[in-house]
């Protein structure tokens, strides 16, 4: 029989990738792993535990998240699982991979500008939709916490801007 340690390696992969099916549930178009949330994954005692850093520590989507992995987990056979809520160090767009920007973009947010150690109201906003940086913020908030409601002054439409946190 072969020791945890010796199967661990080849399961690893497979389990990111199944995590990587998990769509965050306020942007379907991106995955937990697409958003970074998803910390780290190791085999231990048996079973396994996967790190998990929510979005922000009051976030409302955490415990379906939280659930969504468990049951994907378990579907698949990998159980048991414990997952670790990670809160430091928070999370931070810095973490979003740069295909998730692009398609933030393509389905009309405006992906976050800079840096999270810089977070503040970014000089230029790029439209979505027609990539005019001429825009204005309408509302500091805007379909949810993480986002801010702009509008292109060149094409005339609201967006929103997921904000640099």
């Amino acid at each position: 029989m072969q020791r945890l340690a010796e199967i661990a390696p080849a399961e690893i992969p497979q389990i990111w990738s199944l995590l990587s099916q998990i769509p965050d549930p306020e942007v379907p178009v991106l995955t937990i792993t697409d958003l970074g949330m998803v910390r780290s994954v190791c085999a231990q005692a048996g079973g396994w535990v996967i790190g998990f850093t929510p979005t922000y520590s009051g976030c409302p989507a955490t415990e379906h998240l939280l659930g969504a992995i468990r049951e994907t987990m378990t579907a698949h056979g990998f159980t048991p699982v414990h997952i670790v809520l990670q809160l430091d160090p928070a999370w931070t767009t810095d973490w979003m991979t740069d295909d998730a920007r692009a398609r933030l973009r393509e389905y009309g947010i405006s992906p976050p500008v800079g840096h999270s150690c810089h977070a503040h109201a970014p000089a230029e906003v790029a439209c979505p939709r027609c990539a005019s940086t001429d825009t204005s913020v309408i509302s500091e908030f805007g379909s949810t916490a993480c986002k801010a409601l702009y509008r292109c002054n060149a094409c005339r439409e609201p967006f929103d801007y997921f904000k640099c946190i």
